[in-house]
């Protein structure tokens, strides 16, 4: 009897096949356009495609699994850089400031070195020819400050010196309304929320009223003689400083703080808990408190006898001067992405409406000069409102009485859909959502403290189907909202799953009149919009989100009701026209130009992942989509193509210049994972 093989190796068991043999995988050149749908792949006509095979997961793909040319490497991917402790940063940042790279900003703007009034206490070098031996070379292209504004307010340092054609001392930012930016932190306001001497009256009051204030923590109670530490502070419409950025001169900061003063009026006299309260300012100053409208008297013919209104008296919600978001173009709040270059850049394309990146409370109310930056606004923008994350409603009702006071705002929206970990568990964000009475008692807080409308952002749910929204979208009216945008997805799917359009049709239909109600999620083209408006007719307007990210000129395409087959020359003007902006925001000296670059780069980490309309065979392209390795119509749109980081850095060198040595970039929200994005 012949012995099988089996029977030869003792102890190993036969062989069972259990599964199937795996079939090839596909590439994209085999699969049709219907496959690469269902498997949510950008179906690009196969003469631009790569032959490059789709193999998830595997070492030839990029960051998001996709096939990459072979031309990107493991090498040319984003490389973090080494963390540090804060004592060691602080060390590097001090001896950075004392290192001829940074001459004293009083010298740059003057070319005198006895300009400082430190003298050698500056902690800025004052050595000029120093500097200039060890300055890069000017960029191309003219300064974004010179011109009929006047002259440059970075004088030496500017990166296009060059190009100056005056030698008159620059006072800060150039006083045309091209460049004018408002809503900057006044000093002496910085200085009383250091000190937690910023009283908020109307604020406390409400929250008294509403049983919300809780034991006081103040050990004394200042008197109302107290001159000096009223927070009380004229808003002036134009905020300009010393560098001309929406920072102040550190050189210069003492001796500004003795010529300001404290420009603060008396106190109005405290008022009793049943009566209603007015604004400090317009009743002692006879001006408006930072709003953007105020309360006006109501015109009474001299025939009758009728009483005037008073101005004394408190707006019903109802009442309040409300945004009309019919079939407008909102730009989402986008963090990161969505600072004040980027709104220019939409409010030029069509954006109606514009919305500055989530700011959190406890963070303005602490003086943050980074998180008030975040409220900053464009002259450009005449539809703007700032958008606040807090978890209690004592502090959103503080941050609101204080944006209302030094800020110009028209409405105020209140974030309750951010799915971020770092906010949800400090109970903000999309947790309110699972909180119906917290959610309550801060939109009643924030509603009656300020008369500026107060809108919403939320998302379906915190769990997927549990405590969903439209259990309280018939009472969000009630408590003082007047606006609410409905992201049609849970904290729980994050960008994973497609947003469910159905169940914000639902919300609306169930919302009273007086709310208005807003849809959001992934509109990417105009015949989404139009779907949208179309199924249902109660939407106000959609939202656009990360959509104007990947391609801003969205808000062109909606307005105009086509499909705009841009070139790569005209995508590269729009990137033009956001470093200029840029330049004009932080700044035109070497560290503006970085700053810049960052920013810009952040945004190219989006902007990849559009794929050219010629270049389609099935249109319009979808967000969820993700492009293959592809070639464009000319290198420059094959250089926009790519997901490398490396190929980012050049598009940014052809417009700032080559990066300094040793230069590395790591997109801060991994958005070329497409099911990762951390932007709310």
């Amino acid at each position: 009897m012949e012995e099988t093989e089996a029977e030869l190796i003792v102890g190993e068991p036969p062989k069972i096949p259990t599964e199937p043999p795996q079939l090839p995988r596909k590439s994209v050149l085999e699969m049709s356009a219907d496959e690469l749908v269902a498997k949510s792949i950008v179906p690009v006509k196969k003469e631009y495609i790569c032959p490059v095979p789709i193999r998830l997961g595997s070492d030839n793909n990029g960051p998001s699994g996709d096939a990459v040319p072979a031309s990107t490497t493991a090498s040319a991917r984003p490389v973090s850089k080494e963390k540090k402790s804060k004592r060691q940063l602080k060390r590097e940042r001090n001896q950075e400031k004392q290192s001829t790279r940074n001459l004293c900003p009083m010298v740059a703007k003057t070319g005198k070195a006895d300009s400082c009034p430190y003298n050698d206490k500056c902690r800025f070098s004052h050595d000029i020819e120093a500097f200039k031996d060890q300055k890069p070379a000017d960029l191309e292209g003219n300064c974004p400050f010179e011109g009929d504004e006047g002259p440059c307010p970075y004088g030496l340092g500017c990166r296009f010196l060059g190009t100056h054609t005056t030698t008159e001392v620059a006072s800060g930012i150039p006083k045309g309304n091209k460049y004018s930016e408002i809503n900057g932190l006044k000093k002496d306001v910085q200085r009383l929320l250091w000190k937690n001497k910023m009283k908020f009256p109307k604020a406390d009051a409400e929250l008294k009223v509403l049983g919300l204030m809780g034991p006081t923590k103040s050990k004394k109670t200042p008197s109302t003689n107290n001159e000096e530490e009223n927070q009380t502070v004229s808003n002036d419409s134009h905020v300009t400083n010393e560098n001309g950025c929406g920072e102040m001169n550190e050189c210069s900061l003492e001796a500004t703080e003795k010529a300001e003063g404290n420009n603060s009026g008396d106190d109005p006299r405290p008022q009793k808990r049943g009566k209603p309260l007015n604004d400090q300012t317009s009743e002692v100053n006879g001006e408006t408190n930072g709003s953007s409208y105020e309360v006006k008297d109501v015109d009474i013919n001299p025939t009758t006898t009728e009483i005037e209104t008073d101005k004394t008296l408190k707006l019903h919600p109802r009442e309040k001067k409300l945004i009309d978001f019919k079939d407008k173009l909102y730009l989402a709040p986008l963090t990161t992405v969505g600072n004040l270059p980027f709104r220019r850049v939409c409010k030029a394309l069509g954006a109606d409406i514009t919305c500055g990146e989530m700011a959190m409370c406890t963070n303005l109310l602490q003086g943050q000069a980074a998180e008030w930056a975040l409220l900053r606004r464009h002259v450009s923008e005449d539809i703007f409102g700032v958008q606040i994350c807090g978890a209690y409603p004592d502090t959103v009702a503080r941050a609101c009485e204080l944006i209302e006071q030094e800020c110009t705002v028209d409405f105020i929206d209140i974030n309750m859909g951010c799915p971020i970990d770092l906010v949800v568990n400090k109970g903000a964000g999309s947790a309110l959502l699972s909180k119906p009475m917290r959610m309550k008692n801060v939109i009643q807080a924030a509603s009656s403290t300020v008369d500026i409308p107060i809108t919403i952002k939320a998302r379906t749910s915190y769990y997927e189907g549990r405590s969903r929204i439209d259990s309280v979208i018939a009472n969000i009216a009630e408590w003082g909202a007047s606006a609410v945008t409905i992201h049609g997805r849970s904290r729980q799917q994050r960008y994973t799953k497609q947003p469910d359009w159905e169940y914000v049709y639902q919300c609306t239909k169930k919302a009273p009149q007086s709310l208005q109600v807003l849809g959001n999620g992934d509109i990417f083209s105009f015949s989404d919009w139009k779907t949208h408006k179309s199924d249902c007719p109660q939407l106000s307007s959609c939202m656009i989100a990360r959509g104007a990210l990947v391609k801003p000129w969205l808000f062109t395409e909606i307005k105009e009701q086509r499909d705009w087959d841009i070139s790569s020359g005209e995508r590269l003007d729009i990137f033009k026209d956001y470093v200029r902006f840029g330049l004009q925001h932080w700044g035109s000296d070497t560290k503006g130009v970085e700053t810049t670059r960052h920013f810009l780069l952040e945004w190219l980490s989006y902007t990849y992942r559009y794929v050219p309309f010629g270049l389609l065979e099935v249109i319009p392209q979808k967000l969820n989509w993700r492009p293959p390795a592809y070639f464009g119509r000319d290198d420059l749109e094959t250089l926009m193509a790519s997901e490398s980081a490396a190929d980012w850095i050049k598009i940014s060198e052809m417009l700032l210049g080559k990066v300094p040595d040793g230069f590395v970039f790591s997109p801060k929200h991994k958005s070329n994972a497409f099911d990762k994005a951390e932007n709310g």
